[in-house]
């Protein structure tokens, strides 16, 4: 753990201060409503033509206030953002991206791969939903439970400001940050399109929610997603780990070192749940993927977690059987719903 006031701020439950990583460099914190994460850590790049900033936090007045307030902090200004490089499309990292581009005209880049479902996820929704619920449908997830789980992700739209991007990046393409060698390094699994963002010279990998200091991010089948997530997530991870940062800026929580061995610890856990999902099927065949959701050990008592996160436990279950099958440790019959079957004892 490095980010020493952002790790006090976290335990202690509260904003952590807007916080200078590196000369040209900063941290700005923007609160997430009623989400245990509490805020995103937006990265402020200066450079001599303007700032670039990496992530945006949720389109709300109060993320908004205080993304001005930290480039204030930071001796800027909204009028010096030139770019908004986002990692990913949920919400608290592309929700205001919009925003700033109507306020300065800055450039919004994202990876194609998350592009190709923005309108689907934030515009036009009928049909996602519709997807949604055959996919809760297969999961065997009770009748009276669909539509509330159905539409759950529904009700943070408005979070987002919608706006197509500017810039396709991919794999491996040079954001342009001048002063700086930031690299865009694809990293599908929390996302279809997620990028994390390396810069070898300074020592620096900002790793958006692919890697967390001390939570594993959520790594859902949904109808949005990779035909195997969770495999696309594992292989990303062992990439990923090759590298030898200096320092990890994630986007939630706080900075850290050993990117390695953290990778492994991620990796380690979901094997352990393989395991466990696999070793439940061994003892009673024919599960569906709800009553394993429902049977699993979770944070907090299952009941008392609030539809849209049911809803996630649930695709992070799938993800783990779709994986579990494409090793060959585990069949399905039926799909309304879809029951499970270890193949070996």
């Amino acid at each position: 753990m490095t980010g020493v006031s952002q790790r006090a701020a976290w335990d202690a439950k509260v904003l952590p201060e807007v916080e200078q990583v590196r000369p040209g460099l900063w941290s700005i914190p923007v609160p997430i409503p009623n989400n245990p994460l509490r805020y995103v850590l937006v990265y402020a790049f200066e450079a001599d033509d303007g700032i670039t900033l990496v992530d945006a936090g949720w389109n709300t007045d109060v993320a908004w206030d205080a993304l001005n307030d930290g480039l204030q902090i930071a001796g800027g200004s909204m009028a010096d953002v030139t770019g908004v490089m986002v990692t990913h499309i949920h919400p608290d990292h592309y929700g205001l991206a919009g925003r700033i581009r109507e306020t300065c005209g800055a450039w919004i880049g994202l990876h194609p791969a998350d592009t190709a479902m923005l309108e689907e996820r934030y515009v036009e929704t009928d049909d996602l939903v519709g997807r949604m619920t055959a996919l809760l449908e297969l999961s065997g997830v009770p009748a009276s439970s669909l539509p509330d789980l159905a539409t759950a992700s529904m009700e943070i739209r408005s979070l987002v400001h919608m706006a197509l991007p500017d810039r396709q990046v991919e794999d491996g393409d040079a954001i342009g940050v001048k002063g700086w060698d930031l690299k865009a390094i694809w990293t599908p699994g929390h996302s279809p399109g997620h990028l994390c963002l390396v810069d070898e010279t300074a020592g620096l990998l900002l790793s958006g929610d692919h890697v967390l200091p001390r939570i594993s991010p959520n790594i859902s089948m949904h109808s949005q997603q990779f035909p195997n997530p969770l495999g696309d997530y594992l292989e990303s991870l062992m990439r990923i780990g090759l590298l030898e940062p200096d320092e990890v800026l994630p986007a939630h929580e706080y900075r850290f070192r050993g990117l390695r061995a953290r990778t492994d610890q991620i990796i380690a856990h979901h094997e352990e749940r393989l395991a466990e999902i696999e070793g439940m099927l061994d003892a009673t065949p024919g599960m569906t993927c709800w009553e394993i959701t429902v049977a699993l050990t979770w944070s907090r008592p299952f009941d008392e977690i609030p539809s849209f996160m049911q809803r996630a436990a649930n695709g992070e279950t799938l993800a783990h059987l779709v994986l579990l099958e494409v090793r060959g440790r585990a069949r399905r019959e039926g799909d309304r719903p879809a029951r499970f079957f270890a193949t070996t004892p």
